[in-house]
């Protein structure tokens, strides 16, 4: 596995996240699951190629529907190469 080219999987609750998490892997390519709830500071300490959003069972328009923290928001994705948003 290449360990510098890294993409990160940010779980929203999804039944597939494990999978995706196995379908980057056979691709040689690092990847780690971490929660929605995870921290911009993480994020950029781990400097990831890409990042996958792996959603959940609710609905965007849900009022508990999981989200980013605030905080997240203000992430500056020009780093990235990608970012994949999955169902």
């Amino acid at each position: 596995m290449i360990a510098s080219e890294n993409i990160l999987i940010i779980d929203f609750g999804s039944q597939f996240t494990q999978l995706i998490l196995r379908r980057v892997r056979e691709s040689n390519v690092f990847s780690e699951i971490f929660p929605h709830t995870i921290k911009a500071q993480k994020v950029k300490e781990i400097n990831p190629k890409g990042i996958i959003l792996s959603g959940g069972p609710m609905s965007v328009y849900d009022n508990n529907a999981l989200s980013l923290i605030p905080e997240s928001f203000t992430w500056e994705f020009r780093f990235l190469a990608s970012v994949m948003v999955s169902c």
